[in-house]
């Protein structure tokens, strides 16, 4: 599928920066799809720039686990895997735990609030039906969980997972029979988050991942 690739200028960031940011974006959106080659010159016609800014993109988008080099073929955009899946999973599922359980102890009434604002804005996202909304305010949810952690090394750690699940997670919420799961969900962390109930708040993001693999995993098969 060959859908027009938009350079967004930042003129705060060098020309590398932002064809990175343009191609990391037009794969996670599924704009460049899993096992598309990445061809260097087409991709610099493409995007009005050089083949450099180009190579070194995409060397940055190997590093991330977001494009595969083959051997005599060059690169493409690595396909979605239930092994790659489960491995981010296996990760994010015990450093969430952690979040919510740091997030209790030290969050403010200021900042449950702003949760509770949170999961009212995902709410409404849901009933439009638009996936990147749900997709960022769902994303706005978490980030106030981890931000309430206090811990800039753990927040840091658990955006680069994300951003590793972005493709994992845009498949779960095009899944409409799953949203209302998802509201459910993110009600039970609120809920235990508020009454500082560490067992039960931690056993709900382990569910709400749990969740996600299982939905993820089958639409992977399905795929294949």
């Amino acid at each position: 599928m060959n859908h027009e690739l938009k350079v967004n200028m930042n003129e705060y960031l060098p020309l590398r920066d932002v064809v990175f940011n343009t191609l990391r974006q037009a794969i996670l959106k599924g704009e460049l799809e899993p096992g598309e080659r990445l061809m260097e010159i087409q991709l610099a016609d493409r995007l009005g720039v050089s083949r450099t800014p180009i190579r070194e993109a995409i060397r940055k988008l190997e590093l991330e686990g977001l494009v595969l080099m083959i051997p005599r073929k060059g690169a493409e955009v690595a396909r979605i895997s239930a092994k790659s899946l489960r491995d981010v999973l296996e990760v994010r599922r015990s450093l969430e735990e952690l979040a919510i359980e740091l997030a209790i102890e030290r969050m403010a009434d200021e900042d449950l609030e702003e949760l509770e604002k949170a999961q009212a804005d995902f709410c409404g996202a849901i009933q439009n039906g638009d996936a990147m909304k749900i997709a960022e305010t769902d994303e706005r949810y978490h980030d106030i969980i981890y931000n309430g952690t206090g811990n800039s090394r753990l927040v840091q750690i658990l955006n680069n997972l994300r951003e590793q699940m972005y493709r994992y997670r845009l498949e779960y919420i095009k899944d409409a029979a799953k949203r209302q799961i998802l509201i459910v969900e993110h009600d039970h962390i609120l809920k235990a988050m508020k009454e500082h109930h560490v067992t039960e708040a931690k056993k709900a993001i382990r569910e709400h991942i749990d969740n996600q693999e299982i939905t993820v995993s089958k639409n992977i098969k399905e795929q294949q």
